[in-house]
């Protein structure tokens, strides 16, 4: 019947867990969030989670994506290699238990520089399986670490991995910096000097120096020096792209933080263009689809 759940979808991060009962069409009959992610987890707890999560949800064959496959989580599911597609994750997809496997992240292994990534792809493959974005365009998916990612003819070709937010958590959490940036963080006019400040820096830290040296002297407002703060990271972290004029970047997710690039964005001359969160288990059904 339409309406039974086939399988259990997980999307299971590194402090949160998504799980949803999924229907043969893709239908999220029943889900729960929780902050089982893997975090909170030791190594040989996965199997009574999974026993809960069925019992919760049902008794179904389990398919899960993110940090669950990394070094951290249950057991490594070894990344393939980009270029990357739907059928190539399949394919590659590692049994941890019965009934339960687990989907791959994605590599550079080759060129200039190494990168992965583990669960992010699911949400921009599912993006474009869902009609959300084309195959073939230019991804920013704001996070603790944002990841701008290339993709050609729905295969993910290239991809970079920018520390902007967790640098920002550590800049709030100790240094010179701490206690200076307790204030609030969203558009404006102090977010937007630091934003054109940051694209313009060659020298980051330098420029993030300003934000102490502007309060002590005067120059910048304490509540003003979150977002000034928040705008020069994002900031460098646009001024690295150089293919961002006059184009059209799909930037993933509905949160302020989404917000404030696709901001920077229109900033650097392109164009935003939002795609809205539920990607992920798109991403997830075309690859259990494809393994049925």
């Amino acid at each position: 019947m339409a309406d039974r759940a086939a399988y259990i979808a997980i999307d299971w991060g590194t402090t949160n867990r998504r799980a949803y009962a999924m229907t043969r069409a893709g239908v999220v009959l029943d889900s729960l969030h929780d902050d089982r992610g893997v975090l909170a987890l030791k190594p040989g707890a996965y199997p009574a989670e999974i026993a809960a999560l069925r019992e919760r949800l049902g008794a179904y064959p389990v398919l899960a994506v993110g940090m669950v496959g990394s070094n951290r989580g249950w057991l490594e599911a070894p990344y393939v290699s980009a270029p990357a597609t739907l059928d190539r994750l399949a394919d590659a997809c590692t049994e941890a238990a019965p009934g339960v496997h687990i989907v791959p992240g994605i590599a550079l292994r080759n060129g200039k520089r190494p990168d992965v990534m583990r669960g992010e792809e699911i949400q921009i493959l599912g993006a474009i399986r869902a009609g959300a974005a084309p195959p073939t365009a230019l991804f920013c998916q704001p996070g603790t670490n944002n990841k701008w990612i290339e993709t050609v003819d729905g295969a993910i070709t290239d991809f970079t991995t920018v520390m902007t937010g967790e640098i920002y958590a550590l800049l709030r959490g100790q240094g010179v910096l701490a206690g200076m940036l307790d204030g609030p963080v969203a558009d404006g006019a102090p977010f937007r000097r630091g934003l054109r400040r940051g694209i313009a820096s060659h020298n980051v830290a330098a420029t993030l120096f300003e934000v102490r040296a502007g309060v002590l002297l005067g120059r910048l407002a304490p509540d003003d020096a979150a977002a000034y703060a928040s705008g020069i990271l994002i900031g460098a972290d646009i001024g690295t792209r150089e293919d961002l004029a006059r184009r059209s970047v799909h930037v993933v997710g509905s949160g302020a933080l989404s917000a404030l690039y696709a901001v920077a964005i229109t900033e650097a001359g392109g164009t935003p263009v939002l795609v809205p969160d539920g990607s992920t288990t798109a991403g997830i059904h075309a690859i259990w689809s494809l393994r049925a």
